[in-house]
Order: structure tokens, then C-alpha cells, then sequence
């Protein structure tokens, strides 16, 4: 199964039953379309396109060891999971709620290589080096001590290791813009200061041996190597 196809395996999994995240997330709900297309202005095809680019730092049967930071739900990524028996797989979120919701995903597709862990990416329990791939997606435009992120998503990754994901950018997007700014951050969404295509490559460039970024709207997409 390509990546591709576990993306839209997701998509489909959701159904037209999800709740709003999930809908919002997969482009699969009546409700999740007009977000995207209001506020990140993306059709299903460039909501594909942002998540193959984040997800492209983790290799068709890879088997070491993975941590997502933050989890979510897991819409998106147990199905990716699901085709990567051999790996060892960390989840960690802060909301309890959401990672049960990824739990409950994770055993109705019968993955078994996955556990769960409630804690903070600015204070990640785990030893220097410990993951081949530190994998996070949309969850660096809601943290409110990104520094401490940052630091932390380098900090366990073995040298020669894989940091891919990706979050909300400013400065790509006026209509992604406006509404970050006049409905995300007063609501408590999303926590300023954001990165720009061309802070987020200097601060990557900086940290990793090789850093790429894009862009799909105002969603910034990277694969770094350590």
C-alpha cells in the first residue's frame, strides 16, 4: 500500500460519521470541507498533498522505532501504522481524551506495535537518542513553549534520524492569515509566535545535518535529518 493510499485509507475509515477534527482532518465531512476550503483554502487534492509530504520522512516498511508528538486522534496516522508491523511505536499526547480516542483507533485496526503515553513535547520522558524518526504533525502552531519543543523533538532522536511533519505558517496563505489571527489565537487554538517558510528553513537548517521545507498553502511540510 502506498502512502497515498493509506492517507485515503484514512479518509475512508473516518466516514461521513466523524466528528468535526476528524472530519476537518481527512476531508471526509460536509463541515471538515468547508473549514479547509475557508480557512486553509484547500480542496481534497492539496489536503492529500500536505499530508504525503509530511508523512514522506517515514519509509515504506520501516521498523525502528517512531514517536508522534503530538498523537491527536490518530486519524491519520493508524492507518499508516497499521502497515508497519515490524516498528516500534511511541504515541504521545497532553489531552487524555484524544489519546484515548487514538487507543481505541489503534485496536479496532488490531495494531499491536503501539503504546500511548500522556505527557508534555516540552518535556519528553524519554533518554537522548532514543527514536530513528520524531514525527509531528500540526501540533508546533498550538504549543505554547516551541522552544522547549524544538529542543526536546532533537534531543531524542539518534544522530542520522528522520524529524518530518507539519504545522501552520504564516505569511502563504492571507486568508489562512486573518483568520489565525482573528478567530484561532483568541478562541486558544493556536499560540503565536508562528514560524514563516523562510524562519522555519533557517531554524531547521540550523539544527539538522539537512533540513527541507515546503509549503501546500499555509501549512508548512518538513523532513530533517539529524
Amino acid at each position: 500500500m502506498t502512502r497515498r493510499d493509506q492517507i485515503r485509507s484514512a479518509y475512508r475509515l473516518t466516514g461521513s460519521n466523524a466528528g468535526f477534527y476528524d472530519g476537518m482532518m481527512t476531508y471526509s465531512t460536509l463541515p471538515g470541507k468547508a473549514v479547509c476550503r475557508l480557512v486553509w483554502n484547500m480542496d481534497g487534492e492539496k489536503n492529500l498533498a500536505y499530508l504525503e509530504k509530511a508523512l514522506s520522512g517515514i519509509p515504506e516498511g520501516f521498523s525502528g522505532k517512531l514517536l508522534e508528538v503530538p498523537v491527536g486522534t490518530g486519524v491519520l496516522t493508524m492507518p499508516v501504522y497499521r502497515e508497519l508491523p515490524d516498528a516500534g511505536i511511541t504515541c504521545l499526547d497532553y489531552s487524555p481524551d484524544m489519546m484515548k480516542t487514538a487507543e481505541k483507533r489503534a485496536e479496532a485496526l488490531g495494531i499491536g506495535n503501539v503504546r500511548f503515553l500522556q505527557g508534555d513535547v516540552g518535556a519528553l520522558p524519554f533518554a537522548d537518542g532514543s527514536f530513528d524518526i520524531v514525527l509531528s504533525l500540526n501540533g508546533f502552531h498550538a504549543f505554547p513553549d516551541k522552544e522547549a519543543a524544538y529542543r526536546e523533538t532533537f534531543r531524542v532522536l539518534k544522530k542520522g534520524g528522520v524529524f518530518c511533519g507539519c504545522f501552520y505558517i504564516r505569511g502563504c496563505c492571507g486568508r489562512t492569515d486573518w483568520m489565525i489571527e482573528h478567530l484561532y489565537v483568541p478562541k486558544g487554538f493556536f499560540t503565536p509566535p508562528f514560524e514563516t517558510r523562510d524562519s522555519l528553513r533557517a531554524r531547521l537548517s540550523g539544527m539538522y545535518a539537512s533540513a527541507a521545507v515546503e509549503n501546500v498553502e499555509g501549512i508548512g511540510c518538513f523532513r530533517c535529518v539529524k
